[in-house]
């Protein structure tokens, strides 16, 4: 409650409060006879994240004891990012466009203030200078601080992104290779077993020559591991026909329909031979080939996990200074799409990416290009509903770079068109997204003079970034400078 005639006790505690302990007597009296003294227990709210200043009742807040803070859910719980105590001020202040809270304001501890309506702040800054200079240094203090948590908030969530799809990434390849040196170990005790038998019948040179041969051709030929469950058991019966045409030994049909051997080569060994000397050379052409198919699927699966890899460190850019140079847009979005692609995958999504040749360079800090690349690409894949589509179209116009982000989901509301941009506004469900994407995003992009922009409309969202183009002797100089 306001007192016109504030107590002498009052007056002297805002005369020692350290921030006011310089401002004229004058500007204390009129400060004093205008605001009110509160007192909140320790856990007590003064206001929720999203609260309005004046609805909630929070003026400019003069902490006279205890400790005030202000707590945010970045998406990985709640924490504290500012604190106050006694001798400073906070709350709303003079000149601040701020209008809601951006985190939940709590009294840390038994908490005792001097506040002053919002209400006062005109007549304030015409009465009080002194007052409101200090409010607008602390106001600066206070941006910059918010604004740094805001950033580091943002790249925690991108981060988790990135290790959430790597994960995901990771988990094929690496079960691949696991598997492979498995069943490797496996293979290698039948190979070894297959050459002592195939040594055991003496086969003539004609006939190991006819053996190499077919061996040779099943090695040189890429295994086939992309065949259906149709196409699997077709390929079994025709082996298992074939074995028993020949009077071999079926037990060889599993591991030649793993290879790329042809009837046709098969049909030149038997030419040459028959009986044991048929089973033992098959088994050894089998066995040679299946070692050869899982070397051949360790070696993609690892290739798999070392362009994930890189894919990883070129987004996070680790070995990097932050300073603008030139970047290549493409590799940073495939690499994007690379680490995202499962969340393509877990809905059944169309994922493109339509890349002008000869794409020139872009002038960015590559970091903060990809945490723009990895909002909007995670931004459009989590629009579109299971068997949507999603594509990434880039090329050039005129002096700068167009990079499109094009979803058929349902589209953005209109009435949140307007605020999509806001700080903290979000349509995600609670933990979800800290609603700084996208504002971070635009700041982002403004640095190196690009722009951000959208149309939406039920069954197409459109997001457009431009970028200028890296000039001739920076591109230049990026290109020198490559390894």
């Amino acid at each position: 409650m306001t007192s016109d005639s504030p107590s002498p006790e009052l007056l002297d505690r805002l005369r020692r409060h350290s921030t006011l302990a310089r401002v004229p007597e004058a500007e204390i009296t009129w400060l004093a006879a205008r605001g009110a003294f509160r007192r909140y227990e320790a856990g007590e709210f003064l206001a929720r994240k999203g609260d309005d200043w004046e609805s909630a009742g929070v003026g400019l807040q003069v902490v006279l004891s205890g400790r005030l803070a202000v707590y945010r859910d970045g998406g990985g719980g709640s924490r504290k990012v500012m604190e106050w105590g006694e001798g400073e001020v906070t709350g709303v202040l003079p000149f601040s466009r701020m209008k809601t809270a951006r985190g939940d304001s709590v009294a840390d501890t038994a908490l005792e203030t001097f506040t002053l309506g919002s209400s006062h702040f005109p007549e304030l800054i015409r009465a009080c200078p002194n007052i409101t200079a200090a409010c607008v240094h602390m106001m600066i203090d206070r941006a910059r601080v918010f604004n740094t948590s805001e950033l580091q908030d943002e790249k925690m969530v991108s981060l988790g992104k990135l290790s959430a799809g790597l994960a995901h990434e990771l988990n094929n390849p690496a079960s691949a290779v696991a598997r492979s040196a498995r069943l490797l170990q496996a293979r290698m005790g039948e190979a070894d077993r297959a050459t002592r038998e195939l040594a055991r019948v003496g086969l003539t040179p004609e006939q190991l020559e006819a053996v190499d041969t077919v061996r040779e051709a099943c090695m040189r030929t890429p295994p086939t591991v992309s065949m259906s469950p149709l196409e699997r058991a077709d390929r079994e019966d025709e082996i298992a026909a074939w074995l028993e045409a020949h009077g071999a030994d079926a037990s060889a049909v599993d591991a030649l329909a793993e290879t790329s051997v042809t009837l046709d080569a098969l049909d030149q060994l038997a030419g040459h031979l028959d009986g044991d000397a048929l089973d033992a050379a098959l088994d050894w052409v089998a066995a040679g080939c299946a070692v050869r198919t899982l070397a051949s699927e360790s070696e993609r699966a690892g290739s798999k996990i070392s362009e994930l890899v890189g894919a990883m460190k070129r987004l996070t850019h680790m070995d990097q200074a932050p300073a603008p140079e030139p970047v290549d847009v493409e590799q940073g979005l495939r690499d994007t799409l690379m680490v995202l692609g499962h969340k393509a995958r877990d809905k059944s999504l169309s994922l493109k990416i339509d890349v002008a040749p000869a794409l020139p360079p872009v002038t960015a800090v590559g970091g903060e290009l990809e945490q723009v690349w990895m909002n909007l690409l995670d931004n459009a894949l989590d629009a579109v509903d299971l068997g949507g589509r999603v594509s990434v179209t880039v090329k050039p116009e005129g002096r700068a770079l167009v990079v499109r982000f094009i979803d058929d989901g349902p589209g953005i509301a209109p009435e949140h068109q307007g605020r999509i941009f806001d700080p903290f506004f979000t349509t995600k469900a609670p933990g979800e997204g800290t609603g700084l994407g996208l504002d971070i995003a635009r700041n982002h992009l403004r640095r190196y003079g690009g722009e951000i922009d959208f149309d939406s409309r039920p069954g197409r969202t459109e997001f457009r970034v431009t970028l200028p183009l890296a000039e001739p002797d920076e591109a230049g100089a990026g290109a020198r400078a490559e390894p």
